[in-house]
């Protein structure tokens, strides 16, 4: 019979990569608060959880719904600035202005961009993302190969060399 993990140490494996998923989902701003509500969450929940599951899976089936929680009560929030920052992403994604990758992964297709971030960021099988985002496996795979195929386009039109990946 399998017994659970203590809750402290699925924190101490899987932290790092909710909180990377966080990021990528919902900003560098909002992600610590996302990846402390997840843990609460998962807190509550954890006794229900079967002692043989994927924990990392559930973990960041848990991040994702928190984050898109996240976002839809930020575009119903008004947010008072000063002054609007150049160069800053709508979606929120990770990184400074103008640091490269993130800025053309900001112009995918929603699902392309989350399933991008589950596969590279989480590490997670297709067939788990296809859980998460909605869909079967083969169409996750399908929306990571497009989204990269674009990516890859938007960055050889980007760069004064053409393709580095060539």
């Amino acid at each position: 019979m399998d017994t659970k993990q203590p809750f402290e140490k699925l924190v101490e494996l899987h932290g790092a990569t909710v909180l990377r998923v966080c990021r990528a989902v919902v900003g560098p701003v909002e992600a610590e608060d996302v990846w402390q509500e997840t843990f609460l969450s998962a807190l509550r929940a954890y006794c229900d959880l079967p002692a043989g599951a994927n924990a990392e899976a559930w973990l960041v089936t848990i991040a994702h719904r928190r984050s898109l929680d996240s976002v839809r009560a930020a575009g119903r929030r008004a947010v008072p600035i000063a002054d609007l920052p150049e160069g800053r992403s709508r979606l929120g994604n990770p990184g400074p202005p103008g640091d490269g990758v993130w800025e053309h992964v900001a112009l995918l297709p929603d699902k392309q961009r989350r399933v991008i971030a589950y596969r590279y960021l989480a590490d997670l099988p297709f067939g788990e993302i296809a859980e998460i985002v909605g869909g079967t496996p083969a169409a996750a795979r399908r929306a990571a190969s497009d989204g990269l195929r674009k990516l890859r386009g938007l960055v050889a039109a980007a760069s004064p060399k053409g393709d580095p990946y060539d």
